[in-house]
């Protein structure tokens, strides 16, 4: 372990323009479980039992919007969660001018609250939510202390969060400052991520940079490809590394 710390702390040093791409194993250090782990929901109205990804999908907001927002609320904001050691580590290699961008899969807004300031969240984030009527802007505690299906106290129109949810596209834009962003790397860390999430995790392909660093606990589709692969806790990884420089 020593010596894989000693070459990520080696590449560290010599890049300019670091990328980091994280997913659900950054947030479960924080104590937040993959949502996927979840053993669903059995609805007696239907007699049916959905799986996670049904119930985050966009088709379940639409026909039962207060299940959707039952499992939601259980299972998708963790309002007493903090950024962990990972998340703070990369703030300060942002600090260092060395980290340029971070592109996330999760949607809990740990990476600016650690004090990250370019992150581009391919999935949204739990703590915007708006009205799909008048595009009023509500945070996450609101939807929290919600009764039901969330409405807009402006005009009555339901509020829906700023997630990115099962057969909904993800925003252009995101995508664009993204794939710039890994494009443009020299170095790419990808991060508690099983990459079987798409299309998230085909953003990696546009990488042709000079090092690809593979932290996470599992083997991935990609480790056959990367420079260094780390099979360990993310949090204590890349602070061990990050302090070696700082």
């Amino acid at each position: 372990m020593t010596a894989e710390i000693d070459k990520l702390t080696k590449i560290l040093k010599e890049s300019n323009n670091i990328v980091f791409f994280g997913g659900a194993g950054m947030s479960t250090e924080s104590g937040i479980p993959d949502f996927r782990s979840s053993n669903g929901l059995f609805n007696e109205k239907l007699n049916v039992t959905f799986t996670p990804e049904q119930l985050v999908s966009h088709s379940f907001y639409i026909r039962y919007p207060e299940e959707f927002f039952n499992f939601y609320k259980a299972k998708l904001i963790y309002p007493n969660a903090k950024p962990n050691a990972g998340h703070i580590a990369l703030a300060k290699l942002e600090e260092m001018g060395k980290l340029k961008a971070i592109v996330t899969q999760n949607i809990d807004g740990f990476h600016q609250a650690a004090g990250n300031k370019t992150v581009f969240e391919l999935h949204g984030s739990v703590l915007r939510n708006y009205c799909t009527k008048c595009h009023a802007f509500y945070d996450e505690k609101f939807i929290l202390q919600s009764k039901g299906v969330p409405t807009c106290t402006k005009c009555g129109g339901n509020v829906k969060p700023d997630v990115v949810l099962y057969e909904e596209g993800l925003d252009d834009n995101v995508i664009r400052g993204a794939v710039n962003a890994i494009a443009n790397a020299d170095t790419l860390i990808i991060g508690g991520t099983s990459l079987v999430v798409y299309p998230a995790a085909g953003l990696i392909d546009y990488f042709s940079g000079k090092n690809l660093v593979l932290i996470n606990k599992s083997s991935t589709s990609a480790d056959n490809k990367a420079d260094l692969v780390i099979h360990d806790s993310i949090g204590k990884v890349l602070s061990e590394a990050i302090n070696k420089i700082s």
